[in-house]
């Protein structure tokens, strides 16, 4: 039992790893505040079920509704999450991040996320409306058992492949004269204009590439959970990532791997030490999120730069900050 229980946290952190990094990579290093995440995080789920279930007519599957059921070996559906999670940040980008300004871009995100729900919810014929879908093959369950430990383990290996794979991309991202290019937008996009940047551009590529790693997030989940759901993807849930994001430390990849540690799985597990009895229910759920609100304004007070602060180079005949006090004040 402990087997499982360990290979479960670790899944879930491989994936809460993965959609911080995306994450990071928007909000942190780019500035864009993207309410909608888990829509896209949710895509690359409903994509890599349909990819890889049956269709709906299939003896075992005929309770549920749901268009496509194409039988696809692993890892086809994995890279359709991802693939779809992409193709959705083309027009939401395309429409909020050309003329909106960086705070009705928030706004306009946040209306995105919950329409979305909405739409997903009451439209049954399209994903199976409030029910979601149900038995989701698990990659290679042909061939390994899936309820052994060795398959259990075999899961954890492949999500921290996965891990790795997205930190070296972020990383190269983050480091490269693109990704300096991002944090000059992100600090001042009049000045990055001024010396030649387009703001829309560098957006929308780094839009399009936290959408296909939160696709690819959202495939890893539902192929290990089986099962995925309007109520699993409401919008505060990407609240919780943003926490993090601001714990861990904001434009830094180790920083988001800190808070996805502390944060959407530190507070999962703390709470498996309260007991059952304590309060009414619902009370342990409703303090998680007021704990979260007190998380997230306690750092943003005393700590705006998170556990891990954004690395700040300095470059050799640089004025560094005393310097530039000096100057003012003569």
């Amino acid at each position: 039992m402990n087997s499982y229980y360990a290979a479960n946290l670790l899944v879930y952190a491989g994936v809460d790893i993965i959609a911080l990094l995306a994450l990071n990579l928007q909000f942190g290093v780019s500035g864009i505040v993207n309410f909608s995440f888990i829509v896209f995080q949710a895509v690359g789920a409903y994509t890599a079920a349909v990819l890889s279930m049956p269709p709906d007519t299939t003896f075992g599957y005929e309770f549920q509704v749901y268009f496509g059921g194409y039988h696809l070996p692993f890892p086809i559906p994995w890279i359709g999450g991802a693939i779809a999670g992409g193709f959705l940040a083309i027009p939401v980008g395309l429409v909020v991040l050309r003329k909106l300004r960086s705070d009705y871009q928030a706004i306009a995100l946040l209306v995105l996320s919950i329409i979305t729900n909405e739409v997903i919810t009451n439209a049954r014929p399209f994903l199976n409306g409030a029910a979601g879908l149900a038995l989701v093959p698990q990659p290679l369950s042909d061939v390994i058992d899936p309820n052994t430990e060795t398959y259990q383990y075999f899961y954890v290996a492949i999500t921290a492949v996965c891990v790795v794979l997205v930190f070296v991309v972020a990383n190269r991202i983050v480091n490269s004269p693109y990704g300096r290019s991002l944090r000059a937008m992100r600090e001042r996009e009049i000045a990055a204009i001024a010396i030649g940047k387009n703001p829309v551009q560098l957006k929308m590529t780094v839009f399009i590439v936290g959408g296909v790693i939160a696709g690819l997030s959202g495939a890893i989940l539902v192929g290990f959970i089986q099962l995925w759901a309007p109520s699993v993807w409401l919008y505060p849930e990407t609240i919780i990532l943003f926490a993090a994001i601001i714990v861990g430390g904001r434009g830094n990849n180790v920083g988001a791997i800190l808070g996805a540690l502390l944060v959407p799985v530190g507070f999962e597990e703390v709470t498996r030490f309260i007991p059952s009895s304590f309060g009414p229910p619902g009370l342990i759920p409703a303090l998680q999120w007021v704990a979260i609100g007190l998380l997230i304004i306690g750092f943003l007070w005393f700590r705006p730069e998170g556990v891990r602060p954004e690395p700040r180079h300095v470059f050799e005949g640089a004025p560094v900050r005393e310097d530039l006090e000096d100057a003012r004040a003569s």
